[in-house]
C-alpha cells in the first residue's frame, strides 16, 4: 500500500484577522471533504498548514516564527509535508521559496480551495501562486472552528481602496462581492446548525456591492434578518465615508442588527489623512459619529488607528489623543505604522524611530484604558441581554452585543444555573474592568 492510500492526518495553524480564519476554515473544510483526517496535534499530524499573515511587520515575523517551529515537527513528529498558506505566501512567493526549502508547498490567497488537490497529486511545483481572483461561495466547504453560537462571514474579498500604506489590495486583489443569495444561503446553513451571532466582515464592508447590480449592503442586511433562528447580525470594517443614512436608520429598526459599528477612521488629523488617501477630513469624522450617537442611542462605537505615520509630528499626535480623549470611543484598538515596501507610504518623507511610535502607541492605549473603565462602570447596575458561549472548570462565559467577538471584552456569569453555549440570558452587572464586566442572572 503507498502511502498516498493511507489517511494522512493535517493539522492547521491560522494567523491574521477574522477574514484569514474563514480561509483557514475553508481549508479544513476541503481537506475533510477530499478524505483527509484533522487533528489539533502537530505532532502526530502529517501534514502541516500554516496560513500566514503578510499585512504588517509584526504579522510577518509571527508567520515565519510559525513556519520555522511547524518546520521542526519534521525531525521530531511525524511531518512529512509542510504547507505555507496565505497573504504571506501569495506576497513573498518568490523569497520565501528560496530561503525556507523546509516547506513543500506555498499556496496563495486565491488557491487556497486546491489545497486537498495539489497535496494528493504532488507535482513538481512548490509554489502554486496566481492573482487571485477567486472568492467562495455558500456551496464552498468550510468547518467552523469557533465557538459554534458564533462566527464570521466574508461577503466580500480584495480592496479597491488604496490606502497609501497598505499591501491588501496587492495581495488580495481589486474589490469583489458575493451575491446577496450566496451570503444568505450560508446564514442560513449557519442557523440551521445553531449559530446565533454572525459577523459580516469583508476588507471595506460599506463597499458591498457596489460590484453587483443592486443596493449593496443595504439589501444584504434586508434578506438577512428575516432568517430564522439568527439573533445577532454584526457589522465589521465600516469605511467612514460609506456609512449612509439609510443604513444607520436600518441598524436603528431592526431588531437583530446589534447596535455596535466598527468604523476604523485611521486618524483625525486632516493631513495626515489626506497622506494615507483617505478621503474625508477631521470635520466628516465628527458629523458622522455625531450623527450616529444622535440616530442610535445607546450605541457602541469601535475605531482602529494608525500612530507613527509618516510626518505624524507631535503637533498631529497631540490632535489625536485629544480626539480620543473628547469622543471617548467605547471601543478602540491602535496599530503602529509598519512601512511596507510597494506602497505609496514607502517613499514618503519623514519616516519615525520604533521608539516614537511605541511611546505614542503606549500614551493612545493608557488614555483609553481609563476611558473604556468609565464606560463599564457605567454599566454597573443595569441589565443586558448575554449570548452565553462558553462554560468550563474556569466559569461562565458570554457577551452582550457591545462586545466583539476576539477583539473586545467579554462578560462573566457569576451566578446561574441551567445554562447552555447558545442560549441568551438576562444579567444585572455587578463588576466593571478595563475590558471585561461581570453579572448574576436576573
Amino acid at each position: 500500500m503507498s502511502r498516498r492510500d493511507i489517511t494522512q492526518r493535517v493539522a492547521l495553524v491560522s494567523l491574521g484577522c477574522p477574514k484569514n480564519l474563514v480561509d483557514s476554515e475553508i481549508m479544513l473544510g476541503v481537506l475533510l471533504e477530499d478524505g483527509f483526517e484533522l487533528t489539533t496535534d502537530e505532532g502526530e499530524a502529517d501534514i502541516l498548514v500554516v496560513n500566514t499573515c503578510g499585512f504588517i511587520q509584526d504579522a510577518k515575523e509571527e508567520s515565519i516564527d510559525a513556519i520555522l517551529r511547524l518546520a521542526e515537527y519534521k525531525k521530531t513528529g511525524r511531518c512529512r509535508t509542510l504547507v505555507v498558506a496565505g497573504c504571506l505566501a501569495q506576497r513573498y512567493r518568490d523569497e520565501l521559496a528560496e530561503e525556507l526549502p523546509e516547506v513543500d508547498y506555498f499556496i496563495g490567497t486565491g488557491e487556497y480551495p486546491r489545497i486537498g488537490e495539489l497535496i494528493r497529486n504532488g507535482g513538481e511545483r512548490r509554489t502554486v501562486v496566481e492573482p487571485p481572483p477567486y472568492i467562495h461561495d455558500h456551496t464552498t466547504p468550510r468547518l467552523l472552528s469557533t465557538t459554534g453560537v458564533s462566527t464570521y462571514v466574508k461577503i466580500a474579498e480584495g480592496c479597491s481602496n488604496r490606502c497609501s500604506y497598505c499591501t491588501i489590495p496587492a495581495i488580495r486583489g481589486d474589490f469583489r462581492s458575493r451575491t446577496v443569495e450566496s451570503v444568505a444561503k450560508e446564514v442560513e446553513g449557519l442557523a440551521i446548525e445553531g449559530i446565533k451571532e454572525i459577523n459580516l466582515i469583508a476588507q471595506d464592508t460599506t463597499s458591498y456591492g457596489r460590484d453587483l447590480d443592486g443596493d449593496g449592503l443595504f439589501s444584504l442586511l434586508r434578506r438577512l434578518v428575516g432568517i430564522d433562528g439568527l439573533e445577532w447580525i454584526r457589522l465589521l470594517y465600516l469605511y467612514p465615508s460609506r456609512v449612509t443614512d439609510e443604513l444607520i436608520s436600518l441598524i436603528r429598526d431592526e431588531e437583530r442588527i446589534v447596535k455596535y459599528l466598527d468604523i476604523p477612521i485611521q486618524h483625525i488629523n486632516t493631513r495626515i489623512l489626506e497622506a494615507m488617501n483617505r478621503p474625508y477630513t477631521r470635520k466628516d469624522v465628527e458629523r458622522l459619529i455625531e450623527k450616529v450617537r444622535k440616530a442610535i442611542p445607546g450605541v457602541v462605537l469601535r475605531t482602529s488607528l494608525i500612530v507613527g505615520f509618516p510626518g505624524e509630528g507631535e503637533r498631529e499626535f497631540k490632535e489625536l489623543l485629544s480626539f480620543v480623549k473628547d469622543t471617548c470611543f467605547e471601543r478602540l484598538g491602535v496599530f503602529r505604522y509598519s512601512r511596507e515596501e510597494d506602497t505609496p507610504a514607502w517613499g514618503m518623507e519623514g519616516h519615525l524611530s520604533e521608539s516614537i511610535k511605541h511611546e505614542r502607541f503606549e500614551r493612545i492605549m493608557e488614555a483609553q484604558s481609563s476611558i473604556s473603565l468609565g464606560h463599564n462602570r457605567k454599566l454597573i447596575g443595569t441589565t443586558l441581554r448575554v449570548l452565553v458561549e462558553e462554560m468550563d472548570d474556569q466559569g461562565i462565559r458570554g457577551r452582550w452585543e457591545g462586545q466583539a467577538p476576539d477583539v473586545d471584552g467579554i462578560t462573566h456569569i457569576t451566578e446561574g444555573n441551567g445554562l447552555c453555549p447558545g442560549r441568551f440570558v438576562s444579567i444585572k452587572v455587578t463588576d466593571a474592568w478595563e475590558y471585561d464586566i461581570a453579572g448574576r442572572i436576573r
